[in-house]
Order: C-alpha cells, then structure tokens, then sequence
C-alpha cells in the first residue's frame, strides 16, 4: 500500500492520464482506431533523447563542463550568471529536465563548499527559470515543443524564427536579475582526475546518436531507423542507462494520446472543447498548464485546434507560475526541499521563503512575456 500510495504521489500525471484514458475507452470502444491515436515518431524521439542524455549525464560530460567553467568565476554573481546561463542554453539540447537533474544538485555542492548557502535560493529559482524557457527556443528543448513540433509542420527554422523574441526577451531578463543580485567574492576550484572520462567510446556513441535525433527532427531519417541504432547497441553496450529512461512519461505520452483521440470521436465534446479554446489559444494554454502542467496542456488542447504556433508560446510561457506548471520546477524543489534540513537554521534558509520568491519572480516573467507576445 506505502508503494502504491508513493507511485501515486510521484507520478500524479500518469495516474490522472491513464484514468482518463480507461474511462474514454468506456465511451468509445477499444478499435483498429486506437492505434492511430499514437505518435509514435514523438515516443521514438523522445526515448532517443532520454537515453542520451542519461548516458551523457552518468559519464559526467555535462560536470566536466561545468568545473571547466568555474575557473572564470571570481564572485557569487558570476557564478550565479554561469550557472543560470549553463541552464538556458543547455536546456536547448539536453532538456529543461536534464539541466535541472544536472546543475541544481552541482549548485548545492559548489555553495556547500563555499559556505554560501543564504544564496542558494535565489539561484535555483533562477536556474528554474531559465531551464523552462532557454528550452522553448529548439523542438527538442521539452516534451511539449517536441509533440507540437511534428503537429505543427513548421521547419526547424520557422520554429527558431517563431520562439526566438521571447527567448531573447527572457535572457535579457534573466541578466537583469543576475546583476541585481549582491556581489560577493569568492574563490572556487574543481575535481580533474575524479571526473576523467573512462569511456571514451561510449561518450562518441552517445553524440552521434544525439546527432541521429536531431536529424530526425529535422525529417531527414526516419524514426525507425533511431529505433534501431539506439535500442540494440544500448542491449550490449550500456544496459544501466536503458533503467533510467522516464517510462512513466512515455506512458503519459500514450495515454493522453488515447484520451484525446476517444474524445475526438465525441462531436458533442470535441465541439465545446473546440469552442472554449478556438481564438483564445495562448491564453488556454498558459491557465490550463497552471493546473495540469504544461506537457498535458500542449497535448489536450491540440486535438481541438491547429493554432499550433499559438499553443507554443502559451504552453511554453504556461511553464512559470506554480510549482507545477511545469514538471521541472519539481525537480529544483524536490532537491532543495532535501537538502534544506542539514541546513543550520541561522541561514534562514526555509522552504516557504523558496515558495514566496518562486512565486514572485514566476509571475513577474510569466507578466512580462505574456504582455510582450500579446501586444508585440
């Protein structure tokens, strides 16, 4: 019962999508159909990509880069700059999830040993931040540009040129609360030897399959052919990476996937669904990811408009606000909430001061960016 109660509690969304899913299939029943309600080209995608980076992740590449990095940091502002800006732009690439698993636990350690723990929330709210909209430029930047993405037929570049102002926009506001941020010097240094790659061969594999991904995102191989190369040679190769791709999202992934297709196939439904969100997509995207976080909202609202670039911006902007409008923000929390009670209590570092700067600084992004892509 305390297994079922803690699967429960740590994948609510699945829980809630399968639910749905079971009760739609009461409504329409199980048919050839059913089967053409799944993207498969998004599921492949998003294994390949999840495989990737946790093999990257557990070889340490992104660690290693990281302490590279750290010879150029001579204060807490600039280390608050690098490792906001590490999550930005590597969030393109490797996942607002994955830079979060990556940089939040490294910021506890490098503020661990520098004795400045007073400055831990500021800069894993900001690292949260920037983790959820540096990855709205890419299509592989989150699972919801992704699925969005291969529904939306736009080319990568139309997808780069439609993301782009208000990635920039969020940047130059991320530097902006970087530079408010106190000044203080501090002297840091890194680990060589403990983090030296011992799998050079593995790590080459790993980039050419990231390689492989992005060519199917651009459509030039098809998902198959991923299938394929990733699947096989991990069975040989590299068996422990295979164990820590998130399978419950990829079930997520096909239960909203029957869902949504089940309530298509109700003309009653699908036409007060189409009606509440025909026009005012942005906007239903940005509330409905307040509530059920932003991956459910991209794909419950797709299947009732093609305003796609709408549901893009909306979704992906729907990522601020509360903790779990986007799922990462969990991961940031979760990892502090952890750490908070080694803490001594002098620093005055708590949880509910984590949740009021969260929110404050959530909403004043999520005002700024909404006001921008509404009015400009």
């Amino acid at each position: 019962m305390r297994k079922c109660i803690e699967f429960l509690k740590k994948e609510t969304v699945l829980c809630i999508a399968f639910i749905l899913a079971v009760v739609s299939a009461f409504l329409v029943p199980v048919d050839a159909q059913y089967i053409d309600y799944i993207d498969f080209r998004v599921l492949v995608l998003l294994f390949a990509l999840m495989t990737v980076m946790s093999g990257l992740q557990a070889l340490g590449i992104f660690e290693k880069l990281s302490y590279a990095l750290l010879k150029y940091v001579k204060s807490t502002r600039s280390l608050t700059l690098l490792l906001v800006s590490l999550c930005f732009f590597l969030a393109m690439f490797i996942t607002n999830d994955v830079a979060l698993i990556t940089f939040v636990p490294f910021t506890i350690l490098i503020l661990e040993k520098t004795n400045r723990p007073q400055n831990l929330i500021p800069i894993i709210v900001l690292e949260t931040i920037a983790a959820n909209l540096g990855s709205m430029l890419t299509p592989i930047g989150n699972p919801q540009n992704l699925y969005l993405y291969g529904l939306s037929g736009l080319s990568i570049g139309e997808f780069l040129l439609h993301m782009a102002p208000a990635s920039i926009l969020s940047f130059v506001m991320l530097l902006i609360c970087c530079f408010l941020l106190k000044k203080e010097n501090i002297a840091l240094s890194g680990p060589t030897a403990a983090l030296e790659n011992k799998k050079p061969a593995l790590t080459i594999y790993y980039f050419a399959l990231f390689i492989l991904c992005l060519l199917t995102v651009a459509y030039l191989i098809p998902y198959p052919v991923l299938l394929l190369v990733s699947i096989p040679v991990l069975l040989i190769w590299d068996r422990g990476t295979l164990k820590k791709v998130d399978y419950c999202l990829l079930l997520t992934f096909i239960s909203f996937f029957v869902f949504i297709g089940n309530m298509q196939r109700i003309p009653s439904v699908a036409e007060m669904i189409s009606s509440l969100v025909e026009g005012k997509e942005l906007l239903a995207a940005f509330l409905a990811s307040q509530v059920i976080s932003n991956v459910p909202a991209a794909m419950l609202l797709s299947g009732f408009t093609d305003h796609y670039k709408d549901l893009l911006i909306g979704v992906n902007i729907g990522g601020l606000g509360t903790l779990i409008a986007s799922l990462a923000s969990l991961i940031s929390f979760k990892y502090f909430a952890n750490y908070v009670p080694t803490l001594p209590k002098e620093y005055g570092v708590t949880k509910g001061k984590y949740m009021i700067y969260f929110t404050v600084m959530n909403v004043l992004f999520a005002v700024v960016l909404l006001g921008f892509v509404f009015f400009f």
